[in-house]
């Protein structure tokens, strides 16, 4: 199999236990994650090479990052130390109607002030054949865009295939922005993923009919964008997951796909995950199992429902990284949804 590399930043994650809100906790659950970083653990436990690149700062706070990484069999030869700090953010897990909510203390963190020149992307992209990115590290600086637009020429040189997972955060920059920023960069993007506010907020374009509060979902109104994303910018494939928030815990969950060429068209089997345990980190495990399944050889629809199933797995699962395994995941998809205990 060929290599698959991620990029973006790693951040420790602070997490109030059992639903509290921030004002009742007297401590914290530690976990390390980021959206590039929880890809990069899914396609590890699947069986893929995967390689993670960061920078992160040369402290034990930094290491204990980089050992997160490694217990799971991610590469991280190619994770500079520089900087002045590991990113942190802060999780108030919401519950029924009550929101998760999440504060960032990222701000001059290791990856927003690292440079090109600090990374061998010749050495990263040999023998890769997958890079995947999200709009959130560019989001993150200045110098972020810099450094990911210098990674995607590197990756395209090297005729590697690029996914992007579009992530919009309103709390890290601008739609305004993110539409100038992430405009550009489309160039060099095969397999473009995000969801209804992503495709809006990230790229303008919005679908007609859908209210993802209100748990409504128009099929229509994605087939209308696909073509128009794909028409803007010759994408390989236009991914959107579905999620119908009925609650904090209570979600509908599907996907659909349209292949940039044919035009063809699909909409994956829809999951009902109640109660959900941690639903951070979803998204990414959504884009892991597609490049899973796509890197596999899959069809775009057999590559699908791997990826929904997988994402409907890591609801269950606290922390960043979604844990389950290759075959897990098959069984979800292939029909065998009981939680039966496995004896």
């Amino acid at each position: 199999m060929a290599k698959i590399v991620t990029m973006g930043e790693i951040m420790l994650r602070l997490s109030t236990p059992n639903n509290e809100k921030f004002i009742q906790a007297d401590e914290f659950d530690v976990n390390y994650g980021g959206g590039e970083a929880n890809v990069a653990v899914s396609l590890a436990n699947y069986g893929h090479d995967a390689e993670f690149v960061t920078a992160v700062p040369a402290n034990p706070i930094g290491e204990c990052a980089v050992a997160a990484l490694r217990k799971y069999n991610v590469g991280t030869k190619h994770i500079a130390r520089s900087g002045e700090r590991l990113g942190i953010y802060y999780l108030e897990t919401g519950s029924a109607m009550r929101a998760s909510n999440v504060v960032y203390d990222r701000a001059h963190s290791s990856i927003s002030t690292a440079k090109p020149e600090e990374f061998d992307f010749d050495a990263i992209f040999q023998d890769a054949g997958w890079f995947h990115f999200t709009g959130i590290t560019p989001a993150v600086s200045d110098d972020a865009i810099v450094l990911t637009e210098a990674a995607l020429k590197a990756a395209k040189a090297h005729g590697v295939t690029v996914s992007v997972d579009l992530n919009f955060r309103k709390k890290l920059w601008s739609s305004e922005k993110a539409q100038r920023v992430m405009t550009n960069l489309m160039q060099y993007v095969d397999v473009c993923i995000g969801n209804e506010e992503d495709a809006e907020k990230v790229l303008g374009f919005k679908p007609g009919g859908t209210d993802v509060t209100s748990g409504e979902l128009e099929l229509a109104g994605y087939v209308d964008i696909f073509n128009q994303m794909a028409d803007k910018f010759g994408f390989r494939y236009i991914v959107s997951s579905l999620r119908e928030s009925h609650s904090a815990s209570d979600n509908g969950w599907s996907a659909c796909i349209m292949d940039g060429k044919t035009r063809e068209f699909y909409h994956s089997r829809k999951y009902r995950i109640t109660p959900i345990v941690d639903r951070v980190g979803g998204g990414d495990s959504f884009a892991a199992g597609l490049i899973c399944g796509l890197a596999d050889g899959k069809d775009m629809k057999a590559a699908l429902e791997f990826a929904v199933a997988a994402s409907a797995l890591k609801h269950t699962i606290p922390g960043d990284f979604n844990l389950v395994t290759r075959a897990d995941v098959e069984a979800l998809a292939g029909g065998d949804g009981s939680g039966r205990v496995q004896r």
